[in-house]
């Protein structure tokens, strides 16, 4: 009788430590997810106002700190690190102690990190309305906030380094891969673009550096992220492992080869020394096959769930993420030739192929990991079904209006530079793109608000609880429990 009791206690109280301590913070979680809804709210409409600059409906004139040049840096930077980089450290937080079987580092630097992160976020918010930005594209922030960016990414690697140094699975699924050269890549990168220009290398020769920072921010930190994300979310919202671990491996060392290799390409025709630039052009060219072995690996994981589509909005966002993943690459393929940039240099062209692949790809696997995940993090299901559907549904349409609208308007304008058309007569002839592009950008920002209010919605009033089928019976809780990665 006391022995059967005081297993009772202790079996209480181990249950007590699970609850205590979970494998992962879900608080965490939740709340770089919400700051990262909220910067691209304010992204989404700083991409607005500009787009009323280019038809001449600028609503704030004479204020300098609302200038359109500055809006248009805050639209960018905001996007790159207030969303992104949030959502990925979200993700990051669910993902490395699942597959890891341990926690990170500790909770208390998470916390520092989610303020100082998004501390700093604010001072480049700030800073670029005060027009103390640095010359540098996709790297505006101004240059006493460089410093704290590359120490917030130290901060990011022994947060997470740390349980993946210490994890059980000898063998690391492929995400983990991903994770573990971002981290590494995201400092050198940010290192490479913000202070060698700015303090060691100047003029042309710090064109090449440019270059490679604009590329490698995206392919060296977004791209591993969003790779590492698809990988992890859709084998297991499936219910199905990957196709093959093999490709995705494969995937992984061309990204690692090819990608630093061709930043040069945004300056074809430049003073820069040709065989870099056909160099850049050849490693581009590489890194697109490369990347076939992500769109092939998702689209053969989906096959034979293609129910799947109707069922979850969640793969609804991953699947329109892989197919403007697989239109991105296929234009880029052509687009670094030297006979396509006579024709779409300095054009309408690349912005839509730019909010195609930052947009339409890594922040629709984002909405796709939110749409799964946010029932767990608040446990209710969601509030609306409707709002789901018309989130997705305009968000989609608005993107796929504005790639579609500014790419034609980009051939347009770049077949009448060839011809040597004056450019009051080219502005003129895109008025009715910019005036279309407006309103495609209003779907957008319709879809992120029915979006952003469902998630509202769904954290305060929903009053159907969430049951998760998809992590619960696999943890028995803290790190005694079994890891997603040995599923």
């Amino acid at each position: 009788m006391s022995d059967s009791l005081n297993a009772e206690i202790s079996a209480g109280a181990g249950e007590a430590a699970v609850q205590e301590l979970p494998m992962s913070n879900k608080s965490l979680v939740k709340w770089h997810t919400i700051a990262g809804f909220t910067w691209v709210g304010i992204a989404m409409l700083a991409g607005l106002f500009y787009s009323l600059q280019l038809i001449q409906q600028w609503p704030l004139p004479k204020i300098a700190v609302l200038s359109p040049g500055r809006i248009r840096m805050i639209h960018t930077n905001l996007v790159a690190f207030g969303f992104l980089t949030n959502c990925f450290l979200a993700m990051l937080y669910w993902t490395v102690p699942r597959l890891t079987g341990r926690r990170v580092a500790s909770n208390r630097l998470g916390w520092l990190i989610f303020a100082a992160w998004n501390a700093i976020i604010l001072a480049t918010f700030v800073g670029l309305h005060l027009g103390e930005a640095q010359a540098v594209e996709w790297g505006e922030t101004p240059v006493w906030v460089d410093p704290l960016v590359v120490v917030g990414a130290i901060l990011v690697w022994i947060q997470f380094y740390t349980p993946i140094v210490r994890s059980r699975e000898k063998a690391m699924y492929v995400t983990l891969w991903y994770f573990t050269a971002g981290f590494i890549w995201l400092g050198l990168t940010y290192i490479m673009g913000n202070f060698v220009p700015q303090y060691l290398v100047a003029g042309n020769a710090a064109g090449p550096l440019l270059g490679l920072y604009i590329h490698d921010l995206v392919g060296l930190w977004v791209t591993p992220m969003g790779w590492g994300m698809m990988y992890f979310f859709v084998p297991i919202i499936l219910r199905k492992p990957i196709w093959s671990h093999a490709l995705s491996l494969v995937g992984f060392w061309g990204l690692a080869f090819f990608y630093p290799l061709q930043g040069v390409h945004h300056f074809l025709g430049s003073p820069v020394p040709m065989f870099t630039q056909y160099s850049a052009v050849i490693s581009t060219i590489a890194v697109e096959i490369v990347v076939a072995t992500v769109i092939i690996n998702f689209f053969m994981t989906w096959r034979g769930s293609e129910g799947s589509v109707k069922r979850s909005y969640a793969i609804r966002w991953f699947w329109l993420g892989a197919f403007n993943y697989a239109l991105t690459c296929l234009q880029c393929a052509f687009q670094v030739t030297l006979t396509f940039q006579q024709v779409i240099h300095f054009t309408d062209w690349v912005v839509a192929h730019a909010h195609l692949v930052m947009f339409g790809v890594f922040s629709f696997w984002i909405f796709g990991m939110i749409e799964h995940l946010w029932p767990k993090l608040t446990g209710n299901e969601w509030w609306s079904t409707r709002l789901r559907a018309w989130s997705f549904w305009l968000t989609a349409a608005g993107l796929t209006s504005m790639f579609l609208v500014l790419t034609g308007g980009g051939l347009i304008e770049g077949f009448m530079s060839m011809n040597l058309v004056p450019r009051e007569t080219i502005l003129t002839s895109m008025r009715p793109f910019w005036i279309t592009r407006v309103f495609t950008g209003l779907s957008i920002i319709a879809g992120f608000s029915c979006f952003a209010v469902n998630m509202v919605m769904t954290a305060l009033v929903s009053s159907r609880a969430h049951v998760d089928t998809e992590y619960t019976p696999y943890e028995q809780g803290g790190e005694g429990g079994v890891s997603i990665g040995a599923i």
